[in-house]
């Protein structure tokens, strides 16, 4: 076929040349020359040659295909006989065999043949994580046996958290990079794990349904660049956790249902890690709760993409805005406000679109103090009018402010506020 192929090409060139030449036939003689009976034949030679060296390219290359084929399958069948040892430790008492058994799926996804060897892994060592977990506050009192399990059933789910960051930290382009790999941490227990400074980077993160429920799980300084990051359903119930530093720079991060009742979030900005970025993402907490603990956004940057908190519930705890930089994000507050402290001081609303529509001043207290407000896109409606913030209860503060009135607070000429606003004098509307 091949061959024939190329017989067909030569054919089409030479006619094409002829063509090219304007030639209306072959000039005959009677006797041919020795010179054109010797180009002839150099002419048939190298017909012949290039002909057997077309079938020799031919079949060195279907060789190497076929000794390719055949050295992907032994690195396959040498891989499953690894990957099979690596999982059988994985399922012994000694939290040490347990130990060299994650370190020898994460050799083994290092050098799997194909991405979906790699892969698959990664699922078995995220899918150790999801095992049924007692955490160290269920623990027996008094019980040293329990407790020395608990520390070494610990120490590996640890070790595979670290592996996990070690490996997100490698430049996309590193043969043992695992950037761009799907991470299934669903109903996940985290009793503390580092994962700063990893890239996540494509692919799928799924941290859904799962309890931070103590120690420090630390996101410091991570990078979402692009895929889904998912935090959807999952509790914050005593842990820190910390994503100072981070930058949300495209893809999506949902925290939509999560419950917040205790313990500590950061998304906040700090002098040694510098302020969280989100450029480019969607943000969203729709429909969370924040029942308790803290939630921290102190000093962040929103300088593109959409943050959402439409449903969201500040029920309890503290939530922290102050000093943050709305500065081109559209950010929309859609929330029942009922018993937190929500605080805004210091916050600086300088470009997007910052919205309270549907909002609802119920209970607690929402701090605006000192917030300044330099451009007119801050509303306390939906941008269309069609719905305003309603306020009845609670104190809503905004003495110290400055700049421009944010769109339909402000009540009618001659009405009077609404009970707990609180503005400062400039912005008095005449009559009130």
């Amino acid at each position: 076929m091949t061959f024939t192929a190329a017989v067909l090409v030569a054919v089409a060139v030479f006619y094409t040349g002829w063509e090219l030449l304007g030639a209306r036939g072959l000039k005959t003689e009677r006797r041919i020359e020795s010179k054109t009976l010797f180009d002839l034949v150099k002419l048939s030679f190298g017909v012949v040659a290039g002909a057997g060296a077309l079938v020799a390219l031919v079949v060195a290359y279907r060789r190497q295909r076929v000794d390719e084929d055949g050295a992907l399958r032994e690195s396959t069948r040498l891989h499953t006989e690894r990957f099979t040892a690596a999982v059988t430790q994985l399922g012994e008492e000694s939290a040490a065999v347990r130990l060299g058994g994650v370190h020898a799926l994460a050799g083994l996804a290092d050098d799997a043949p194909t991405r979906g060897l790699r892969q698959t892994c990664l699922d078995v060592l995220c899918a150790y994580l999801r095992l049924p977990y007692t955490g160290e506050a269920e623990l027996p009192e008094d019980d040293a046996q329990a407790r020395h399990g608990y520390l070494a059933l610990r120490e590996v789910r640890h070790t595979i958290i670290r592996l996990i960051r070690d490996h997100l930290r490698l430049e996309a382009q590193h043969p043992h990079s695992w950037q761009g790999h799907d991470l299934d941490l669903t109903a996940v227990t985290f009793d503390g794990g580092d994962l700063s400074q990893a890239n996540f980077s494509g692919g799928m993160v799924d941290f859904s349904g799962s309890v931070f429920s103590a120690g420090m799980v630390d996101f410091r300084g991570t990078r979402f660049s692009s895929g889904t990051l998912d935090f959807s359903g999952a509790g914050f119930s005593g842990s820190t956790v910390d994503f100072s530093g981070s930058i949300f720079s495209g893809g999506t991060a949902e925290f939509r249902d999560a419950q917040f009742s205790s313990g500590t979030v950061h998304f906040s900005g700090s002098f040694l890690s510098g302020a969280t970025e989100f450029s480019g993402s969607a943000f969203d907490f729709s429909g969370s709760e924040f029942s308790g603990g803290t939630v921290s956004f102190d000093s962040a940057w929103l300088s593109d993409g959409q943050v959402f908190f439409s449903r969201a519930d500040f029920s309890g705890g503290t939530v922290d805005f102050s000093g943050v930089d709305f500065s081109g994000a559209t950010v929309r507050f859609g929330a029942r406000f009922s018993d937190s402290r929500v605080t805004f001081c210091r916050a600086r609303f300088s470009g997007g679109l910052v919205s309270f529509g549907d909002a609802d001043f119920s209970g607690g207290l929402a701090d605006f103090r000192s917030a300044e407000f330099a451009i007119a896109r801050a509303y306390f409606s939906d941008p269309s009018g069609s719905s305003r913030a309603r306020f009845s209860g609670g104190d809503v503060d905004f003495r110290g402010a400055s700049g421009v009135a944010p769109i339909n607070l402000l009540p009618p000429a001659g009405a009077p506020l609404p009970s707990g606003l609180s503005l400062p004098s400039t912005w008095h509307p005449s009559g009130t």
